[in-house]
């Protein structure tokens, strides 16, 4: 009965596959250099190939969490919380974003769009992969588009992406962090040809940090 009680609160989004939670510098995209809360949902199914957080796939793998303990060490440490994963769009939002937007902090998401979009954000960072495409109106809805570049289809693909979505999204490549010292040039390259992209690196990683 216990399991039963605690499946139906993560399904309802009371509960999370928690993975892991840290405060750190938020490394990429719009708000890079920016201090973050992050909190890292357990669970995705889009499976790209080159995921640097391979072990966050398996949900059952990481404890179902209370939201309100979530929350209570997110206001602890930056009034910016960033929520990420895996794939956090894989369980309702709402409970998490409303419990975080009653402390008066500033929400971002990092997701593919592989799942309809829920809860309430204030700055939503899409990341598109070709295996599982966005859904929902998060074309629309986003504020940054960023697409990972691996080889050289994926500057098509990201062209194809950019057609997607509103007028005021930014747009940035990021070399996937393997493929750096080749892609690097061309995503320059890219970028100089094509001035509406920006150039996105993983900096906290230069950094050394989480």
């Amino acid at each position: 009965m216990i399991k039963e009680d605690v499946t139906g609160l993560v399904n309802k989004g009371e509960m999370l596959p928690l993975m892991e939670e840290f405060y750190t510098i938020q490394g990429e995209g719009y708000h890079k250099g920016t201090a973050a809360y992050f909190i890292r949902v357990g669970g995705c199914d889009v499976g790209c190939h080159w995921c640097d957080v391979k072990e966050s796939w398996n949900a059952e793998t990481h404890p179902p969490t209370a939201v309100d303990s979530i929350v209570e060490n997110a206001a602890k440490y930056s009034d910016t919380i960033v929520v990420t994963g895996g794939e956090p769009l894989t369980w309702n939002m709402e409970p998490l974003t409303s419990r975080l937007k009653a402390k008066g902090l500033k929400i971002h998401i990092e997701t593919s769009g592989a799942y309809p979009l829920t809860g309430t954000w204030d700055w939503i960072c899409l990341s598109p992969k070709k295996i599982k495409l966005p859904t929902g109106d998060i074309y629309e809805r986003a504020d940054e588009l960023k697409v990972i570049v691996y080889n050289q289809h994926d500057f098509k693909f990201a062209e194809e992406q950019a057609e997607k979505v509103n007028k005021d999204c930014i747009l940035y490549l990021q070399p996937e962090w393997s493929r750096r010292d080749k892609m690097v040039p061309e995503i320059v390259d890219f970028v100089m040809k094509n001035p509406k992209w920006k150039v996105s690196l993983q900096t906290h990683k230069y950094l050394n940090i989480p």
